[in-house]
This record gives C-alpha cells, sequence and structure tokens, in this order.
C-alpha cells in the first residue's frame, strides 16, 4: 500500500522532502571502526545520505551528511533521563530534535518533537512490534501514516557481521533526512537493549 501525499511539508529540510513515495535503504557498515556508520540509498540505489559514527564517545553521536558532503545533523543519546532519549543538533550544536522513547509492556513507541521549516511545533510517533522488525511512524497532529520501516536481512553476511539493513518508506511531504535519523535511534536503542 502507497503511503499517501500529506496536507503540508513535515520535516526541517526542505531539499529533502519527498516529493513522491520514496523507499530508503538504511545498510550499516560492516568494516566501519564505530560500528554505528551506515550507507543510505534511495531504492534505485543512488546515495542519498551517510552516517558517520565517531569512535569511543558515551552518546554514541552519529553525523549525518548529504551526498554533497554538507554536514546536516548530529544524533546522540542524551543520558540521566528515564526513558532513553535521543537528540538531533545541528551543526553549530543547537539541539533541533527531541526523541523520547516511552515503556511499553509489548513493542515500542517513540515521539519525536521538533519544528518544521515552516514554523510549526510537530511530532511524529513511531511505534514497532515486540521485536521492533517493523514500525509506523504517524504524524500526531492527523494521524496520518508517514513511514513504514521494516528490518531485512538481505545476505548471510548480515546475519554474521550483525548488520542491520532497514527498509523506510517516506509519504510524500516528509523530510527523508528526519525519517532516517528515527531509524538510526530505533536501531541504536534496539542494540542498546541486547
Amino acid at each position: 500500500m502507497s503511503l499517501s501525499p500529506l496536507p503540508r511539508e513535515i520535516g526541517i529540510f526542505r531539499n529533502h522532502i519527498a516529493r513522491q513515495p520514496e523507499a530508503l535503504i538504511l545498510r550499516e557498515k560492516v568494516l566501519s571502526l564505530s560500528g554505528d556508520s551506515f550507507e543510505i540509498k534511495l531504492a534505485s540505489g543512488r546515495p542519498i545520505f551517510k552516517v558517520e559514527g565517531k569512535f569511543l564517545t558515551i552518546s554514541g553521536r552519529k553525523c549525518l551528511y548529504d551526498m554533497e558532503g554538507n554536514h546536516l545533523f548530529d544524533i546522540y543519546k542524551e543520558h540521566f533521563h528515564i526513558h532513553t532519549t535521543y537528540a538531533i543538533a545541528d551543526p553549530n550544536g543547537n539541539k533541533i530534535v527531541n526523541i523520547k522513547n516511552d515503556i511499553k509492556l509489548i513493542g515500542s513507541k517513540a515521539t519525536a518533537t521538533f519544528k518544521s521549516a515552516d514554523g510549526q511545533e510537530d511530532s511524529l510517533v513511531m511505534k514497532g512490534n515486540w521485536l521492533d522488525y517493523a514500525a509506523e511512524i504517524h504524524d500526531s497532529k492527523s494521524n496520518a501514516l508517514v513511514g513504514r520501516l521494516s528490518r531485512k536481512v538481505f545476505s548471510a553476511k548480515d546475519i554474521i557481521f550483525d548488520q542491520q539493513t532497514y527498509c523506510l518508506e517516506v509519504a510524500p511531504g516528509v523530510d527523508m533526512a528526519l525519517m532516517a535519523a528515527l531509524c538510526i535511534c530505533m536501531d541504536e536503542k534496539n542494540n542498546d537493549d541486547k
């Protein structure tokens, strides 16, 4: 089932708003020193973002770049919270997104709050199944489905190296960089829970 276009754009980076339904493939790099680097491509195979994990950081900082080498933001875990919390900061260190995980008996739930490029406060809610092999992401205001996430095993190498690969469907009108960040936060949370 294809994701429907939204009535307004949701996200921070206007030049990374999906103009049509898009499928992103997020694959962890096997030979990354930090173990937390990703390559992100469109389903067509065209690279769109790269994520570099920083080696030996307490917060597990990751930097997301577009393919022109522009540093869009950093993702990091905030400590000293009851619930697992991640933040996204612009290259100057200003927090632009807060992602808070909620405790659920079955499954997982995380809420990302941010100010969209049009100045409106927005929040996206991601709910996953009990093994977090799949999740749906909804706009909290309209309850519109803005993304679907599934974890895939594409090869024996994925299993041997514990390499994660995700397929992320993004609705038209939604920021693909922001959606990729939500996926990476879910991956981090799952790795922390192991």
